[in-house]
């Protein structure tokens, strides 16, 4: 997510489910479009330059899917959340012949997007359309256990549903990544990051070998932002840490270990019995 904007009467548009309007428009301070949703931008598209990743979060993603495998090396990845498609298109650019799977729930956004931000031509990415939770269990069986890359980065408006934040949820998720695959989630929280510091002890639950990539600021609860949390059932390499710090956006903190441990000291996992959605943002916030 970004800042909130007015958007041109001529954009392009589409009504989602709930009632909200989803424009495709051009961005205002960089090249590419944006994706905003009831005012709230979603996705930012660089049709020229797929690796621009101009939102700070999407960004550090991009840093951590750098790091897996070989570089240049295809992926298998599932993409739960579909926006515009950035990180798919970012795959697809940085390397060729990744076979990757995206659910969205909406489909009048899907095709908004088809039609104005197209794919590239030949790109292996399957969109379907549904539930991502419940779209998990119908994807291709040949898919579990071999998923490199699984991102979790949904959002009705501007929070996270709660079915997405459970440990249940993440059971799920993980039982289609390979043994060294990597889950990124996209965790959006302000001061104090009760939800935040709930999500990676939801995550770690499932998933012992973990990492969070914020600015300092965000991840020291100062103020509203989001958080990237990197898991897997394998050790994430510590030659890691050093590149993705160098990598950015500045100023930029990668918490490991120790870290992580007080991170999340008195914290409980959410289940779905529980669960909550994530903090709605004041609208000031996606202001510049």
């Amino acid at each position: 997510m970004a800042r909130m904007r007015v958007e041109p009467d001529d954009a392009p548009t589409a009504r989602l489910s709930d009632g909200a309007i989803a424009r495709v428009t051009a961005s205002t301070y960089v090249s590419g479009s944006e994706l905003v949703v009831d005012g709230t931008p979603q996705s930012h598209v660089d049709l020229e330059d797929p690796t621009h990743l101009h939102f700070e979060y999407v960004a550090r993603m991009g840093a951590v899917i750098d790091r897996l495998r070989m570089p240049g090396q295809p992926l298998t990845a599932v993409h739960l959340g579909a926006g515009a498609l950035t990180l798919p298109r970012y795959v697809e650019a940085t390397r060729p012949g990744s076979r990757q799977q995206v659910i969205e729930l909406e489909p009048a956004l899907w095709d908004l997007v088809r039609e104005n931000l197209p794919l590239p031509r030949g790109a292996a990415i399957r969109v379907r359309i549904g539930d991502a939770r419940a779209g998990l269990g119908r994807l291709p069986a040949g898919l579990r256990g071999a998923v490199d890359l699984l991102v979790s980065d949904v959002y009705s408006g501007a929070q996270t549903p709660a079915h997405l934040t459970t440990v249940e949820f993440y059971q799920d998720a993980a039982s289609l990544l390979a043994p060294d695959g990597v889950l990124l989630v996209n965790v959006s929280d302000g001061p104090g990051l009760a939800f935040a510091r709930r999500q990676v002890a939801t995550v770690r639950e499932v998933l012992p070998e973990v990492i969070v990539l914020a600015e300092v600021q965000v991840l020291k609860g100062r103020r509203f932002g989001n958080l990237v949390v990197a898991a897997s059932a394998a050790p994430l390499p510590v030659e890691w840490l050093p590149r993705l710090m160098a990598a950015g956006p500045h100023p930029a903190k990668v918490a490991q270990g120790d870290e992580i441990d007080e991170f999340i000291r008195g914290a409980r996992p959410a289940t779905d019995a529980d669960a909550t959605p994530s903090p709605k943002p004041s609208a000031s916030i996606f202001d510049r």
